[in-house]
């Protein structure tokens, strides 16, 4: 046991030094291209990987949804992941990826597992721009090598969830989000979500919550555009606080995690009194305890709205 708990304190600490660590898995040969593509989750989010049990189809049940496995003594949905992808399995589906995502437990039925990897996210690059696949969040490059061809795809599961499973959605904003929370006119939210549909359901909840937001897609896109606005700010001889309301962050991100944008945040003289709220779905004690360590000033799980609403506001009333 001690040397199982030392085992997840390692990789928690991965998080405060912007790394991670990748496990990969196949899925399969393409059904278009017929090439069999390496994808990664983060072990993070990775309770345990088991060989594939009995699964019980409930009626109505449609792919990809395989059915309901009994794991431990927890029945959980079995999603099959070749089926999402567009992939179809040369040996069968061997082993379920069972995984805790937004407050929730499920398992992705995948054909092998190939290794874990360890990785700084700066080899993490985000796929917007060249890849169409709304199921893939980003690409790993598994060497620090910028010509190298042995890369991974890193699968947006709160995509996939949100498409599969109606109850990862949350809850819709009530009348309690529309309240005052007493921003300066001109300022705006500054938000870093690498997930599509993350960044959609931000986006509207900000709006339902009368703030304005600028959206990025990685925490560096995110800094970039802080410290941006912190130089403007000195030249026009204002306050940051006249253009940044707060900043929202997701965890895991390409490039530069959520930990870091905030550490950076923090260790600057300026900078280090906007709110800084992060909002993920890496959920637990250890994460709550390095949000502590990096001095972020709350930690939402996701998707529930009205919670966010809550810790915003509640923020910004601290900072005021």
């Amino acid at each position: 046991m001690d040397n199982f708990q030392k085992e997840i304190d390692e990789r928690a600490n991965l998080a405060l030094s912007n790394k991670l660590e990748l496990l990969l898995f196949r899925l399969g040969a393409d059904r278009l291209h017929g090439k069999p593509e390496l994808y990664g989750i983060n072990v993070f989010k990775l309770r345990e990987i088991v060989p594939m049990p009995a699964i019980t189809r409930a009626a109505g049940m449609k792919s990809p949804l395989l059915g309901m496995a009994n794991i431990r003594g927890q029945f959980i949905p079995v999603i099959d992941l070749p089926a999402v992808t567009g992939c179809k399995p040369e040996s069968g589906l061997n082993l379920l990826l069972v995984t805790e995502y937004a407050r929730s437990t499920q398992a992705f039925a995948v054909e092998s597992v190939e290794d874990i990897v360890r990785l700084d996210w700066s080899q993490v690059h985000t796929a917007e721009a060249g890849i169409s696949n709304r199921n893939i969040t980003s690409i790993a490059s598994l060497n620090n090598q910028s010509e190298s061809n042995d890369l991974a795809l890193v699968l947006d599961v709160e995509q996939i969830l949100y498409d599969i499973i109606p109850s990862v959605r949350g809850a819709a904003p009530d009348t309690a989000t529309a309240r005052d929370f007493n921003i300066k006119p001109g300022a705006v939210a500054i938000v870093a979500e690498d997930s599509r549909v993350a960044r959609q359901l931000l986006e509207q909840g900000l709006k339902s919550m009368g703030i304005p937001a600028l959206m990025y897609n990685t925490g560096l896109e995110a800094w970039i555009k802080i410290t941006e606005m912190q130089r403007e700010a000195q030249a026009s001889n204002t306050s940051i606080h006249d253009k940044i309301a707060l900043v929202l962050t997701d965890l895991e991100m390409p490039e530069m995690d959520g930990f870091t944008l905030t550490r950076n945040i923090k260790r600057d003289n300026v900078l280090r009194h906007i709110p800084v709220v992060i909002h993920s779905s890496l959920s637990g004690s250890a994460n709550e305890d390095h949000v502590r360590k990096v001095g972020a000033d709350s930690y939402v799980a996701k998707f529930e709205i009205n919670e966010l609403s809550s810790a915003i506001c509640q923020v910004l009333e601290q900072q005021r």
